[in-house]
């Protein structure tokens, strides 16, 4: 308990060196409302339209849309498809669950004073699910480059006494007192050294030199992966009609993030002069964070028939918290046989709070409204990605992550386009949706496309609908951030359906 406690102190008091990249960035900064099933028939293109719960995360202005108190609540069943390829290794993967993802009411308050202009006035309350995090998949193959490449990279120019245990001390108690004084980097270097996969290039605590005892060749690898946790967001919503043809509405949002993640590297090899032929590598990261952003939103009936929509997102700015733990096992040699080195360090290494600020967004919605018979939309929303910021910017670490997100991102376009036709008291719905990679080289992270189908039947103050979506993203998934740096190919489809049940208040 004591070790563990030095170490929160020290790693709160150090830089933030540790993991964060453009990766995590990028992950809390993808927003897609997963929304009610009428939304999500229409693939998202309401920001013209509002009268659905989720049209009010995209455009504050939609809840004024209502003509009487409204409320609603969705249930999905979310399937994650992956075809995973690695190097010669092909594989593939399968996660499903039912999941409770939205929830929202509106509350609308007409005006009692008949010469005034503005005609109603409407206080909303909605939580939606915007990022689902839950995955697993497994990559397998045959590369020619070995995992110690990682420890290598973060030995070379640390000291050796700086990477290793004292002569009594245990290689617990000595990744703890490492991580409190030097940091994450010397821990790496640490398990590459105890586990001896490092080789000093002499044997003194000057030593700033390492070569690796993993001969060159070939290595086969399968790398698990785990991951679970969401970010969701509550919107509070403020929104008002003037005259018969303005609607104007704010958002308010509080943003939550949990993630989990689990990461295992099994390597092995039989290359002559190899020292160490088995390397079974564990990483766990957990992140929690919240945030805040705020939404500006407007609809007008430009005709009885064509209604233009916009809306501002602001940034989001996070404050975020990160765990990690760590174990490492070799299967080493040496003239007295072959030895199993086995180092579970047990201690979690707690970090410093740090700040992230995504991109603001901002759309620009047209809905043409066929009377009762039906109605097409089109949502475009433009996200500039390269406005995504660690902070504070002071930090030099951060700086280079910010610079490094100047250079690979770009500014992303998303279109969506929708559709619905009543036949009495059924509705039948479509749409489709495109967005653009957020990086400039799209082969590292392809663009999205996605189509959707839904029903919906009205039986008067209550609505059913259902709906089923699905989207696909090919993504290149960098094993490490340093070193072993290859990466697996994951072809990801993404469906759900959607049940919705909605009624007037």
């Amino acid at each position: 308990m004591k070790k563990l406690t030095i170490l929160v102190i020290g790693v709160l008091s150090m830089s933030n060196i540790m993991a964060q990249d453009i990766s995590d960035a990028l992950r809390y900064s993808q927003e897609e409302i997963q929304g009610s099933a009428r939304f999500r028939a229409l693939s998202g293109a309401f920001g013209a339209l509002g009268g659905d719960m989720s049209a009010v995360s995209v455009n504050p202005a939609g809840s004024a849309v209502f003509t009487r108190s409204h409320a609603s609540i969705s249930l999905s069943s979310l399937n994650v498809d992956n075809e995973i390829s690695f190097f010669n290794g092909r594989s593939n993967s399968s996660d499903s669950k039912i999941d409770l993802h939205q929830a929202g009411a509106a509350f609308v308050f007409q005006s009692t004073d008949e010469s005034s202009s503005w005609k109603k006035f409407v206080l909303s309350v909605a939580y939606d699910k915007t990022g689902n995090f839950d995955d697993q998949w497994f990559a397998s193959g045959t590369n020619t480059n070995s995992i110690d490449s990682y420890f290598l990279e973060y030995a070379q120019g640390r000291r050796l006494d700086q990477i290793s245990a004292f002569p009594d001390e245990t290689l617990s108690d000595a990744y703890a007192e490492i991580g409190s004084f030097y940091g994450f980097g010397n821990q790496q270097a640490f398990l590459g050294y105890e586990s001896f996969i490092l080789e000093p290039g002499a044997n003194t605590d000057e030593n700033t030199l390492y070569t690796s005892n993993i001969a060159s060749g070939t290595f086969n690898q399968r790398y698990d992966y785990v991951a679970t946790g969401y970010n969701g967001k509550f919107s509070f919503n403020a929104a008002t009609q003037y005259g018969d043809k303005l609607y104007l509405g704010v958002n308010l949002n509080t943003h939550f993030i949990n993630y989990e993640r689990f990461t295992y590297l099994n390597e092995s090899n039989s290359n002559e002069g190899s020292l160490v032929t088995k390397v079974g590598f564990e990483n766990n990261l957990l992140t929690t964070g919240n945030g805040f952003s705020f939404q500006l939103g407007a609809i007008l009936k430009v005709t009885n028939e064509l209604r233009a929509g916009f809306t501002y997102n602001s940034p989001t700015w996070y404050t975020i918290t990160e765990e990690t733990s760590q174990s490492i096992s070799t299967l080493a040699s040496d003239e007295d046989g072959s030895f199993n080195v086995d180092i579970f360090p047990n201690t979690i290494n707690i970090f410093p709070n740090y700040n992230l600020q995504s991109p603001g967004k901002v759309t620009g919605s047209l809905a043409y409204v066929f009377g009762e018979q039906g109605l097409i939309s089109f949502d475009y929303s433009r996200k500039d990605y390269t406005k995504t910021k660690f902070k504070p910017t002071s930090d030099a670490f951060f700086a280079s992550q910010n610079d490094i997100m100047n250079e690979l991102f770009k500014t992303s376009n998303s279109y969506r386009f929708g559709g619905e036709y009543k036949i009495k008291q059924f509705s039948l719905r479509g749409g489709y949706r495109f967005e653009e990679s957020p990086y400039e080289d799209d082969s590292f992270y392809g663009d999205l496309t996605g189509y959707s189908l839904g029903i919906g039947y009205n039986f008067g103050n209550t609505k059913l609908d259902l709906t089923y979506d699905t989207a696909e993203r090919t993504v290149n998934n960098q094993l490490y951030s340093v070193g072993l740096t290859q990466a697996a190919t994951l072809d990801t489809n993404n469906s759900n359906i959607t049940l919705t049940l909605g009624f007037n208040l």
